[in-house]
């Protein structure tokens, strides 16, 4: 009877040992060892032992699932991103805190509506457009808008762009020079005038000596008398536009509409601020010199015309003069009222005489 050993040993059956004896005779270095007693019984007792239930807290990692989650935040951030790029300072607004006012837009054209009230209060000397639409409104030269230039009338499409500047340049010389708001003689803005223009020498030089009621340098010009105000800061806002056309004998017309906005304080100190608005409008033209007698880098004034709120009313002395101690709207006496920072009528439409602002 076989017990599964042979003439090989206990355990090793006759077929493997025969196995070993044949390749050991070829050489084979390796050849298979009895295992003890021990190793058979331990090997024994563990193929008995049933199999144990998982412990109580033992882990088992689950197969990972695809995060769908990420595409529903990338829809999101893509539809805040929309957002911000159609109305940033929109976006602003969801967090509760307005920040800073958003500016406006350049004007192109004359605006169909007035701006709307705007939250903030009175003016400060560290804010002096608090308040005001102003607020939103450009620095100096920069609410002033160009428009692209096209050759015109005498001019090519470059020296129409030259005359735009130039009467931008005009217009700051006479409404926005620090000496000259100052109290100050406008000599950039005079040296810009064609000197062969008989009628304006002779305005510009009686109204800066002489104020009248059709001597005004304040339809031209913007001054503030030293010895009663002063300019708050070296910032004036601005809103408007040029616009140009052919005019007589083929000069190019350009028509400025703008609209300034002086923040002013008592020239003796302290710290009540008002603020003195002008929208002037004023026309000139940039001769052919082979036509009019003119220089060269001059323009002739056509016609000027201002509307003033807090400058002072029906008194002309060549200088805005503005209301103090809580007459900042001015008070009136025509018993119209007057929104200084509506834009939407042409300027030569405004009534004569004195009004009530609605605000300032």
């Amino acid at each position: 009877m076989s017990t599964g050993t042979g003439s090989g040993g206990p355990g090793v059956p006759d077929e493997v040992w025969e196995e070993f004896l044949r390749t050991s005779a070829d050489g084979t270095a390796e050849a298979p060892e009895e295992p003890s007693a021990r190793a058979r019984e331990a090997a024994a007792r563990l193929r008995a032992r049933p199999a144990e239930p998982p412990a109580w807290r033992a882990h088992t990692p689950v197969r990972p699932r695809r995060r769908k989650g990420w595409y529903v935040a990338g829809l999101v951030a893509s539809l805040a991103l929309l957002v911000v790029a159609v109305d940033p300072g929109g976006f602003v607004g969801w967090s509760g805190d307005d920040g800073p006012a958003r500016p406006l837009a350049q004007e192109t054209a004359r605006p169909e509506q007035a701006p709307p009230p705007e939250p903030g209060g009175r003016a400060t000397l560290a804010e002096p457009f608090k308040g005001s639409p102003a607020v939103r409104w450009a620095d100096g030269t920069a609410g002033i808008t160009v428009p692209a230039a096209e050759a015109t009338g005498w001019m090519t499409k470059t020296e129409v762009a030259r005359a735009l500047a130039r009467t931008r340049d005009f217009l700051a010389a006479g409404s926005l020079d620090p000496a000259v708001l100052r109290g100050g003689r406008p000599e950039k803005a005079i040296a810009l005038i064609n000197p062969h223009q008989p009628d304006m020498k002779a305005f510009v030089s009686t109204a800066l000596r002489a104020s009248d009621a059709d001597h005004d340098p304040l339809s031209l010009f913007s001054r503030f008398d030293p010895a009663q105000a002063r300019v708050v800061g070296d910032v004036v806002r601005t809103r408007g536009h040029l616009t140009y056309r052919e005019g007589e004998r083929g000069a190019l017309e350009v028509t400025a509409d703008v609209t300034y906005v002086y923040p002013v304080a008592p020239a003796g100190g302290g710290d009540e601020v008002v603020r003195v608005i002008v929208r002037r409008e004023t026309v000139v033209s940039w001769d052919d010199p082979a036509k009019v007698k003119t220089e060269k880098g001059t323009l002739t004034v056509l016609s000027h015309r201002a509307d003033t709120t807090n400058g002072g009313c029906d008194d002309p002395t060549g200088y805005f003069r503005p209301e103090f101690g809580g007459g900042g709207s001015g008070a009136g006496t025509s018993g119209r009222t007057v929104d200084p920072y509506d834009r939407t009528a042409p300027l030569a439409d405004a009534e004569a005489g004195c009004g009530t602002a609605t605000r300032s």
